[in-house]
């Protein structure tokens, strides 16, 4: 097959040694980590704009580089060719392999934030919680009144209860140098650390073009990615 993967740069490594190795012909666009930044329907009109010019050329399918990311894919639309995004809440679950082994840590981790390679390279923040700083009263306005509540409290939970920085290792890093600045990092804020073995087997998946619906979302031309609230995270809707 031949593949457009568009990417958020956080993943620039792992998607570049996957490319690399992998049986399909893969085109890359790397997009901003910023972009998490915009409001969700800013982020999808910036992606959308990348997947229809992607679209024009003779690829089989869009691979996106990216999870649900708090609603910034929601909405995206298949217009001429099948689109293809990972089930996952945001990018910690492509790291680790699944998004039953992220929730399984996170339930077990109270209080950890993570890093990468990239999140260490592309812009080194402590959150990796898509909506950080946004006001409840837009959280009722992106997810509902049900949700709001929850998603405020978890945003925000770092004020008191995070203390544990926990370095992701993917096995592609040069040197240790990633893993010693979290360290250092963690050190300074007076917070424990952990290392953490990631897993390359979902997103090798991703490029591949293994794309069981388990894991997976292959959206139709003519349809477009919703948010389903439950363990499926995303659907393909009409429209």
């Amino acid at each position: 097959m031949r593949l457009k993967i568009i990417s958020c740069e956080v993943l620039f490594r792992e998607i570049c040694h996957l490319a690399a190795h992998s049986p399909n012909q893969v085109d890359v666009e790397f997009l901003p980590k910023g972009l998490h930044d915009q409001k969700s329907v800013e982020m999808r009109a910036t992606l959308q704009q990348r997947v229809d010019a992607g679209s024009t050329a003779d690829y089989d399918a869009i691979v996106m580089g990216y999870a649900l990311c708090g609603n910034g894919l929601a909405g995206l639309k298949a217009r001429s060719i099948p689109l293809v995004v990972p089930r996952a809440h945001d990018c910690i679950a492509l790291f680790l392999g699944s998004r039953q082994r992220y929730r399984q840590y996170f339930d077990t981790h109270p209080g950890v934030f993570f890093k990468t390679s990239g999140w260490i390279e592309r812009g080194n923040t402590v959150s990796q919680l898509t909506g950080y700083g946004l006001e409840m009263a837009e959280l009722v306005a992106r997810y509902g009144e049900e949700n709001a509540q929850y998603l405020y409290d978890q945003l925000n939970r770092y004020k008191t209860t995070y203390g544990k920085l926990t370095f992701i290792e993917m096995g592609i890093e040069p040197d240790g140098r990633f893993e010693q600045q979290t360290r250092a990092d963690a050190a300074d804020r007076g917070w424990a650390f952990e290392k953490l073995a990631g897993d390359l087997s979902l997103l090798r998946r991703l490029v591949d073009g293994e794309w069981n619906d388990a894991d997976f979302l292959v959206v139709p031309r003519g349809h477009r990615i919703a948010a389903t609230y439950d363990d499926r995270i995303i659907e393909a809707v009409v429209g």
